[in-house]
């Protein structure tokens, strides 16, 4: 009988699938069936672009999205309000998972972040991982809220991302010294064969265009003003309709399409984030990102992409303004570098491998 894998994927936001997505592939490439159940609310269109075929996908919710207001900024006391009022109900929800756990019946269980599944788990004798580059004790702690949170709820997360088998942090992670679990591995990213000169000619542009592209993301998209320059022979490649519309120099790319126009674009502008950033080393690519200010991720991402590729941070106000043009203009004069090699699923699956053994 296929070993099966269970992956509980927190409601917030997609990047968190992105990072499930690239270890659910490397295990399925060792074992081609290997069942892999996805219990997550996101949009089944991506999963299927992300996850290996033949996925089981639940629309459900394990736990609770912390609430943005557009893609920097996060709405920390309304998101102190849901996480309160779920944790209120903790055994209730527990409860819940754990009768969902006990009719899959999974050989490991891996979240990606919620804590409750890794609780339930354990208290079914389900081998259980977590896995990311943050948990939401250390952001909610070190977030503005962090002096309120309730002591029940800082226990039931502590005692659950401590107590699983392993909890493996990708580079680049928050630091989570705390966890007696943790376990350090590289990059996970989808890296895949950069072709610039394919990318231009599929987009009918001419080889000494220089592409950049425009990803953030999250809630709702920063938009550049209408007369922001640009430097020369340079064009915007955008998923977001309403930016590629509003300038000549801009090209809308479809949002399946992103991952092969980062790996051959010139440059990213972006968000501090894990995906982007990880992919962009993983290809080599030079970043400019705009600051989130509060997310306390946020050094801890910048100071290990400032080291693996040419790297600058651009004041909100001055993306606003639309001051971009020189600090573009240096990125895309350094151009791109030696990809990070993204070795984090490799060592994933392999950690991973004893709980799953492959069917004979």
């Amino acid at each position: 009988m296929p070993a099966h894998l269970c992956i509980a994927a927190t409601a917030h936001g997609y990047g968190h699938i992105a990072q499930v997505s690239a270890l659910a592939q490397g295990l399925r490439r060792r074992d081609p069936r290997l069942r892999i159940t996805l219990a997550a609310t996101v949009d089944a269109g991506f999963v299927r672009a992300r996850m290996p075929d033949g996925v089981e996908l639940l629309d459900l919710a394990t736990d609770v999205a912390l609430p943005m207001d557009g893609p920097l900024r996060a709405s920390w006391d309304q998101g102190l309000a849901l996480y309160s009022a779920f944790d209120a109900l903790h055994e209730r929800h527990l409860a819940a998972q754990r009768t969902l756990l006990a009719e899959l019946r999974p050989d490991l269980l891996l979240a990606d972040i919620p804590w409750l599944p890794l609780t339930a788990a354990r208290s079914l004798g389900i081998p259980a991982v977590g896995l990311c580059s943050l948990n939401w004790l250390d952001i909610l702690a070190e977030s503005p809220v962090g002096d309120r949170l309730p002591t029940e709820l800082v226990a039931h997360m502590r005692e659950a991302y401590a107590g699983a088998q392993l909890f493996l942090r990708p580079a680049p992670s928050m630091p989570m010294a705390w966890l007696p679990n943790g376990r350090d591995i590289g990059p996970i990213a989808a890296a895949r064969p950069g072709d610039p000169t394919g990318l231009r000619r599929r987009l009918g542009l001419s080889v000494d265009t220089r592409l950049v592209l425009m990803q953030f993301g999250g809630a709702g998209s920063l938009r550049p003003p209408r007369d922001m320059p640009l430097p020369p022979k340079t064009l915007l490649l955008t998923p977001v309709p309403e930016i590629a519309a509003a300038r000549r120099d801009a090209l809308l790319i479809g949002a399946e399409a992103v991952t092969d126009a980062l790996a051959s674009c010139d440059a990213v502008i972006t968000k501090p984030g894990y995906g982007t950033f990880a992919e962009a080393a993983c290809h080599g690519i030079p970043v400019l990102s705009v600051p989130r200010g509060d997310w306390p991720e946020e050094p801890h991402l910048h100071d290990w992409l400032a080291q693996q590729v040419p790297f600058r941070s651009l004041p909100l106000a001055d993306f606003v303004a639309g001051r971009i043009a020189e600090p573009l203009a240096t990125l895309l004069a350094a151009g791109p570098v030696k990809p990070v090699p993204a070795t984090g699923v490799d060592e994933a699956v392999e950690l991973l491998s004893p709980w799953l053994p492959t069917a004979g």
